[in-house]
């Protein structure tokens, strides 16, 4: 008890000197860095009264995908008019320094929510409940994630078309990746799977700690390439890289909106949330939405096509609101019933990963040099601050969250098939590190834990491995709370609801072991912190009963959530939306973001997302390019007739 006092008292104390650090982070960027500022490209909310009555597209949501359509869409057709509206604002100056991203959580750029209280995950979180941050702002989740570009593999998008999605598999999909890209490092610029003069620039981190080449030696030492997880294979080690411009952050808003805003044909409304897609009950046609905005409620019409890319939690809750969505559920929530789709708020899936497995290190040159990754008291310090903004350079241009990745295939993956199960962040950061600030805040983790895994160790060279489930086999899904929009929607993950995603999870535990007995790793004196987890103590410690305690006690979500409005053929009946991405039974409504994916892919989900939307793009393009005048106007009747 005391111990947990003593714990929550100081990390408390280390708030001041956070928002401090924060503060003159700020000052200095302002003052010294024009870059980031970016005044003449900084995207500027269209004011109400220069808003029009009409547009040809509405997209609901600024985020990554958003950001894509309405960039592509405005370039396509000059004579098209584009209206974004994004619930949150601009991205600040502070999302562009890599390293403070988990600050990010939990402000006003995050949603903040939270998953509905277990009994069986997310145990050892404050109130038994995960966190879930998704980004409530223009460029979406990419303005808070930790920036890995990560495609996924092959087989994930030749399963799509496998299961009654035509033309989703790898070959169709990849000209969608590569067309967004302007690849920045110099060993794959020539690559066939990378391309160059894109929107979204894609670099190496500009620094790096000293333990990273231990960790891709200790790979190669267990026979792991050393590759490009995008490329030709994935199962192996690679430095990370990530969406980054000049070090630093290349969210969708800066890659896609920015040079797109001053477009006469785009405008961008922020902080204005949608209520409801408006749908003709008799022709079930989307014609329109209403939107909240400085405490006034709009509605704005769509002459030709609505698109939803709200994300994987509120595509489903609008469709819900709108009349769209699992009849019982509608009528509990006395919404009148457009449309039964059984489908949508289901097949929720997520990256789940054991969290908390520190491995303490020492230099092997001796305590004078004995930086090998990232401590808070060091790396977060004045003279980090004036390095980064006088000299673009030093730690605050690192992501230590995952220096490296690794893809690797458990007893349970096919031995022939380049398929891995596991994917693994390799940190040259620990939970101890930090002190508390990033990991232990980030995560929810209670201070009683907290406590007891890291309070006597705090500050020592430590270094963390993240495990996380590929391809989980559990489905969750995700409700209504109420009619009201405000209200965050229930989210139910199911982690663990199949008892196979532990049993494989768990073999990361026994991989990460393995390579911390490598020789190289042993230059480091690597070894696992020994403090369990209080309620995981009856166990014997490292076996497999004491793994699926300590992965349902830190259970750790890897921000990945997918799947909620199902693509799939019409036989599905979970399917929400064609391989066009177009709303079964309602006309004029498309979903275009992660909540599409019938499958989580391999990888992590910014980079697919941005992918999905520009294979979106190209379908609305052709679409409405093939259709002659006439049918155009008799697809857009009824919106003419209710004018």
């Amino acid at each position: 008890m005391v111990i947990t006092t003593f714990s929550v008292f100081r990390i408390g104390l280390s708030i001041i000197p956070e928002v401090t650090f924060l503060m003159f982070l700020k000052f200095m960027i302002i003052n010294n860095r024009p870059d980031i500022i970016d005044i003449e490209n900084r995207i500027q909310s269209i004011p109400i009264n220069k808003m029009q009555l009409v547009y040809d597209f509405i997209i609901i949501g600024g985020g990554s995908a958003g950001s894509v359509l309405a960039n592509r869409l405005t370039e396509a057709e000059q004579n098209w008019t584009v209206l974004i509206l994004e619930a949150g604002g601009d991205e600040t100056i502070l999302s562009d320094v890599p390293l403070i991203f988990p600050t990010l959580q939990l402000t006003n750029l995050d949603w903040q929510f939270r998953t509905v209280p277990s009994s069986t995950y997310c145990l050892s979180m404050n109130g038994r409940s995960c966190k879930w941050p998704r980004g409530k702002v223009l460029g979406g989740s990419s303005v808070l994630n930790a920036m890995l570009y990560v495609r996924g593999n092959r087989r994930d998008y030749d399963n799509w078309q496998n299961y009654g999605n035509p033309d989703w598999n790898y070959d169709h999909v990849l000209p969608y990746f590569k067309k967004s890209e302007d690849m920045r490092i110099p060993d794959l610029i020539n690559s066939p799977y990378h391309q160059t003069g894109g929107y979204l620039t894609i670099e190496r981190f500009n620094y790096q700690s000293p333990i990273v080449e231990y960790f891709l030696r200790a790979g190669h030492e267990m026979g792991y390439e050393i590759l490009d997880v995008n490329g030709e294979k994935q199962t192996g080690f690679s430095y990370s890289c990530g969406t980054l411009r000049n070090g630093l952050r290349c969210s969708s808003a800066k890659a896609f909106l920015r040079p797109a805003s001053k477009r006469r044909n785009l405008h961008i409304s922020t902080h204005s949330l949608v209520g409801k897609i408006l749908i003709e009950p008799t022709t079930k046609r989307a014609y329109g939405v209403t939107f909240e905005r400085e405490l006034q409620v709009f509605t704005v019409y769509a002459n030709l096509e609505i698109i939803l890319s709200a994300g994987t939690i509120q595509s489903p809750q609008l469709l819900m609101l709108s009349g769209v969505g699992p009849g019982e559920h509608l009528s509990k929530m006395g919404i009148p019933l457009i449309h039964n789709a059984p489908g949508v708020g289901r097949n929720l899936q997520d990256h789940v990963a054991i969290g908390g497995i520190s491995y303490l290190t020492d230099s092997p040159f001796g305590k004078d040099f004995e930086e090998l990754g990232f401590v808070l008291p060091r790396s977060l310090t004045s003279d980090s601050v004036r390095q980064f903004a006088l000299k673009g350079s030093g730690p605050l241009y690192m992501i230590p969250q995952c220096e490296v990745m690794a893809f690797i295939k458990t007893k349970y993956a096919n031995e022939t098939e380049d398929y891995p199960d596991l994917q693994l962040f390799l940190a040259s950061a620990a939970d101890n590190t930090d002190g508390g600030l990033f990991g232990k805040r980030g995560c929810g983790l209670n201070d009683k834990v907290y406590a007891s895994i890291y309070e006597n160790i705090l500050y020592h060279d430590s270094y963390t491995v993240v495990p996380l489930l590929l391809r989980p086999k559990s489905r969750g899904y995700i409700e209504l709370r109420s009619r009201n929009p405000k209200d965050h929607p229930l989210i139910y993950p199911n982690y663990f609801a199949d008892p196979r995603d532990l049993t494989v999870l768990i073999e990361g535990t026994k991989f990460i072991e393995k390579m911390s007995e490598t020789m190289t790793m042993r230059m480091l004196n690597s070894r696992l912190n020994g403090n369990q987890i209080p309620e995981c103590s009856k166990f014997k410690f490292l076996s497999e009963d004491y793994w699926r305690c300590h992965a349902r006690h830190y259970t750790m979500t890897i921000y990945h959530p997918v799947g909620t409005a199902k693509m799939g053929p019409a036989s599905d009946p979970e399917a929400v939306v064609d391989s066009q991405l177009r709303v079964y039974g309602v006309s004029g409504l498309r979903v275009i973001d992660a909540s599409i994916m019938p499958t989580i892919c391999s990888g992590n989900t910014n980079a697919p997302v941005i992918m999905i939307a520009e294979k979106g793009a190209d379908m609305i393009r052709d679409y409405w390019k093939k259709i002659s005048e006439r049918e155009r106007e008799r697809e857009s009747y009824f919106l003419n007739r209710k004018r």
